[in-house]
């Protein structure tokens, strides 16, 4: 099942509540009337298709525990990854990041990278940071 970010996000960050020995039901509560800071960023791989698929899920994973399970096998043009990074002050603001790779010319593939976090009182623009920290190591 297709869980949104905000539900991802209040799920995290209740959790984190939890750890720390607050209620998870009101950190949950809480987190749920935060405002989310989102950015995106369009990138062309020079990979085919799948090659760019699996560069993606690497990068993704090594940043960040799937959401979902990703699937990298042959044939499809479009494909999905996500995870939960995290961003901040000790890691401990999560971020959900989606990338949708799309087939390009034989030799190319279009990646839309969104990365998605709350923000509170203090604003980290961990969404923002985190799009473009990964964008760069999708580029190298």
């Amino acid at each position: 099942m297709d869980r949104g970010e905000d539900e991802i996000l209040t799920g995290e960050i209740a959790a984190l509540g939890t750890v720390v020995g607050a209620s998870g039901r009101l950190t949950g509560r809480v987190a749920k009337r935060l405002k989310k800071n989102v950015h995106e960023i369009d990138l062309v791989i020079p990979l085919p298709f799948d090659d760019a698929v699996k560069r993606v899920a690497d990068v993704l994973g090594g940043a960040g525990q799937a959401v979902e399970p990703v699937h990298v096998e042959p044939g499809g043009d479009r494909r999905t990854i996500r995870v939960v990074a995290g961003a901040g002050i000790g890691g401990m603001n999560p971020v959900v990041v989606t990338a949708l790779v799309t087939r390009g010319g034989e030799h190319t593939s279009a990646v839309r990278l969104r990365a998605a976090a709350k923000e509170g009182l203090i604003k980290q623009r961990a969404g923002e940071k985190t799009a473009v920290r990964l964008a760069a190591l999708l580029s190298e």
